[in-house]
């Protein structure tokens, strides 16, 4: 195995909470350009995998490499990733462009109209007023997703990202999913709808039990 081609590298990695082994084992070599997907019941591990693989999570044993680096060791948390693992925390009384803005700006960055662009991308109107309180799910989704994105990251670790999404909703995420797969990112993402995985991903892995199954396509 060339490990020099895999951006991320689990190895043997083993999770309990209070005596319940909820990954087993689990090894996962991932690399540039591909789409990995993830399926498996609610409980079968996976957000938990996507947590240690950030640095969210410390395993119990084994390792998670990130371009050579040891989550853990030499690196705490996984900064070159646009992250969505369960519900993001937006400031409720502010717009969506606010929202953005107010991260943005955390990294000294300022550019409205590359801002504007990125809600476009994801089906948001930059303009709207709206507070993000009052948005729905699927619109709650297509901002957590813009700000995923916003920093141009060559990994993205997606938990559910269609949740919530409409039809045509869905159609858009897709197709922006593999037009950033042709960027030569890295996009790992777990779904419970198999038509995203069959439509998206090079390679799928089945989690059940706590142990993972690489599925034949």
């Amino acid at each position: 195995m060339d490990s020099q081609k895999y951006v991320i590298e689990v190895s043997h990695i083993n999770k309990s909470f209070k005596g319940v082994q909820v990954l087993k084992d689990i090894s996962l070599h991932c690399e540039s350009g591909k789409i990995y997907g993830l399926v498996g019941h609610n409980g079968s591990g996976k957000t938990v995998l996507f947590k240690i693989i950030c640095g969210f999570v410390s395993c119990d044993s084994g390792t998670v490499s990130v371009n050579g680096k040891v989550m853990g060791k030499d690196k705490d948390i996984l900064t070159e990733a646009g992250i969505i693992i369960e519900d993001p925390g937006f400031l409720r009384t502010w717009s969506a462009y606010h929202n953005l803005e107010f991260l943005y700006t955390l990294r000294n960055k300022k550019n409205k109209k590359y801002l504007y662009s990125i809600l476009n991308k994801v089906g948001l109107d930059p303009k709207l007023k709206r507070p993000v309180g009052k948005y729905s799910l699927g619109m709650r989704q297509r901002l957590a997703l813009a700000q995923a994105i916003m920093e141009e990251p060559e990994i993205l670790i997606l938990d559910e990202p269609m949740n919530g999404l409409d039809k045509n909703g869905v159609k858009e995420i897709r197709e922006l999913l593999l037009d950033m797969k042709k960027e030569n990112k890295l996009i790992i993402l777990a779904s419970h709808n198999r038509e995203d995985i069959e439509i998206l991903c090079d390679e799928v892995y089945e989690m059940d039990g706590g142990m993972i199954y690489k599925m034949k396509r």
